[in-house]
């Protein structure tokens, strides 16, 4: 008689528990492959025109090795309404072993009153009576679709076992390592579990009170497995499988987007991934796609192998509520921003479970409420108002915040003070008008350097590399213009913006004087230079320069003053003035210079074309160098009332 028999046979089941709950959890794995194949070959024969899915990394992870399963997706069609492959017997009794097999530990420990024992009963006797040629839809739908709240399903049933596994397998366990509940292990194996929990405890402080991050772990034959309880949700599995050197991560999730959010956590430490499939029908999660996919890590020896058992370990925790967490954060900023400032989180240990507990989106709109000053208005959000940058930045300060205040026991009152301080700071050295506004100065700089460079090689005599010149120009003045109209727009909505939007109106004046230069030159070249010698164009050449240099400390006066406040240096505040001093004598040296630039152009050229046109241009530039000194005292004004200070 096998041991099995031998040890029931005396009523000591229970000893054969630990084996079933091994056995069960196998069985899982090869249940959701089939679930998995089912859905693949009715997409495959929904679309016969797509490749089918390569699903070879997951059937080796469960540990299944049969060419017709493969041959059952590539081979599926449809035919009235019904799903037709081959090998439909054979996977049927598949389904009948591994569910009869998965089942038996969780009835051995359940009375026969319990609903599971019905629901096991019914769909044992449902799978016996499939017909053998085909599945109707609704037959498919019964199997695979994992909707609560409505009919009953295989898939349902099965996530419910594996609960029960799960919880069972905890209360088996003959040995805990470091938190991990474990069962016939080998000695070697001890040590990778303790490994994979060193990184799990390192940061499963940052779930705070939510549930999850159970582990189990056993060793199956040749292959040590690890299972995580990552949370609540019954599609968020993840189980580890160690063979030799080599890790296989197989993870799921309802949500795809978080699913890739976990593959780059992963990523430094080696992840290979299968293709991302789709593994659910569309009633399941509301329609939305629920992901599978396996990672490969190969390890060079049992230090790198233990070092990335930890890495795993101690990624899984911000797996936890990150669905809801990206949810609250685009109410303040965009979707990739908000799933770049939970990457952060995660980066710096800090996490999310801490802002979400001590109140999340509350406390950044209470926040935004008390800041005063017209800083927000109703509907606002904070990049719109900060700049995405900057408002990333701050939303991971306020994670750091109620994560450290939690971890200390402060109370969440606390993180709400530190939050409205938090923000009033980044409000108070916001830079993002003056983002605008330097952005605005480079392509007035862009202009005068071309105006330039132009006069300094001569290139009114190059029709072709003038007119060149000219589009750029025009592109250059184009998006100056485009700064204008959004300064405008965020006036309409914020007051503070209001002497901003004035102050680029007063620069782009520069940008227009500018590119009309360039349009000058265009016109010089079309063989109206008669006459130019080296006096003419040096005139219009240091009237350029100059020009040039007054836009340079445009920028430069810009660069200061984005930094002035109460706590400025006197060296800052000094620079800033001499800065826009300079703009004021380069006005003054343009008036002479264009005086100057006349007599030569009146004593030189003859052509009256030729004149009229070098006067134009040496007018223009002049007209540039009082825009500038106009905009220069516009900064003076902007930086006098945000500063409160010089």
């Amino acid at each position: 008689m096998q041991k099995e028999l031998a040890v029931a046979s005396l009523g000591q089941r229970g000893l054969l528990l630990p084996a079933w709950v091994t056995a069960a959890l196998r069985a899982n794995d090869r249940l959701k492959l089939y679930l998995t194949l089912l859905q693949a070959a009715s997409t495959h024969a929904s679309h016969p025109q797509r490749e089918a899915p390569d699903l070879g990394a997951e059937m080796r992870a469960a540990g299944v090795d049969g060419a017709w399963l493969l041959a059952l997706v590539a081979s599926a069609r449809r035919a009235d309404e019904a799903l037709t492959f081959p090998d439909q017997p054979k996977l049927i009794n598949a389904l009948l072993d591994d569910l009869a097999t998965m089942a038996r530990p969780v009835m051995e420990i359940t009375e026969a009153s319990d609903p599971l024992h019905q629901r096991v009963a019914h769909w044992l006797d449902w799978l016996g009576g499939l017909p053998a040629d085909r599945l109707s839809d609704a037959r498919l739908a019964a199997l695979i679709h994992g909707q609560r709240g409505g009919a009953d399903s295989l898939h349902l049933l099965i996530m419910d076992l594996h609960k029960q596994i799960n919880h069972l397998a905890s209360e088996l366990s003959s040995e805990v390592i470091d938190g991990a509940h474990v069962w016939h292990l080998h000695e070697d194996d001890r040590a990778l579990v303790a490994a994979f929990m060193r990184g799990l405890n390192r940061t499963a402080a940052l779930k705070f009170d939510h549930p999850g991050l159970d582990t189990a772990a056993t060793r199956d034959g040749d292959r040590l497995l690890l299972q995580n309880d990552i949370g609540t949700n019954d599609a968020h599995v993840l189980v580890i499988q160690i063979t030799g050197m080599t890790i296989a991560l197989t993870y799921s999730d309802l949500h795809r987007v978080r699913f890739e959010f976990f593959a780059a956590l992963l990523t430094p430490f080696g992840a290979h991934w299968s293709a991302l499939e789709s593994r659910a029908s569309a009633a399941l999660n509301g329609g939305e796609a629920y992901s599978v996919g396996t990672a490969h890590f190969d390890c060079v020896d049992t230090a790198a192998l233990q070092t990335t058992l930890e890495g795993i370990g101690s990624r899984i925790v911000f797996l936890i509520d990150w669905n809801r967490a990206r949810k609250r954060l685009q109410a303040f900023i965009g979707k990739q921003d908000a799933i770049a400032v939970l990457a952060e989180a995660a980066r710096q240990d800090i996490g999310h479970r801490g802002w979400l507990q001590a109140g999340g989106e509350r406390l950044i709109f209470a926040a935004m409420q008390a800041a005063g000053g017209g800083a927000f208005q109703i509907g606002d959000r904070l990049d719109e108002v900060m700049g995405a940058a900057d408002a990333r930045a701050f939303l991971l300060a306020v994670m750091r915040a109620a994560c450290e205040a939690l971890q200390h026991g402060q109370p969440p009152a606390l993180v709400a003070d530190e939050t409205r301080m938090l923000l009033s700071r980044h409000v108070r050295h916001r830079t993002t008008e003056f983002d605008l506004l330097a952005e605005h100065a480079g392509y007035c700089h862009e202009l005068a350097q071309a105006v330039s460079d132009a006069l300094a090689h001569g290139i009114e005599t190059a029709p072709k590399a003038v007119h060149q010149l000219a589009t750029r120009a025009k592109s250059w003045e184009r998006r100056a213009d485009h700064l204008v109209m959004h300064a405008r727009e965020q006036a309409l909505r914020q007051p503070r913006w209001r002497p901003f939007a004035k102050l680029v109106e007063q620069s782009d004046d520069v940008a227009d004087a500018l590119e009309e230069a360039v349009f000058v030159i265009t016109l010089i070249a079309d063989d109206h230079a008669k006459g130019w010698n080296d006096a003419v164009r040096d005139a219009l050449a240091r009237l350029a320069t100059t020009v040039l240099m007054a836009t340079q400390d445009q920028v430069k006066a810009l660069a200061i003053a984005r930094t002035l406040g109460a706590d400025s240096s006197v060296v800052d505040n000094d620079a800033f003035l001499a800065a826009t001093w300079r703009i004021l004598q380069a006005e003054r040296q343009c008036d002479a210079l264009l005086r100057e630039a006349r007599r030569v152009i009146l004593g030189t050229l003859k052509d009256a074309a030729s004149l009229t046109l070098a006067n134009d241009l040496a007018a223009t530039l002049e007209l540039a160098s009082d825009c500038l000194l106009v905009a220069a005292y516009g900064l003076r004004d902007v930086a006098f009332d945000t500063a409160g200070v010089l």
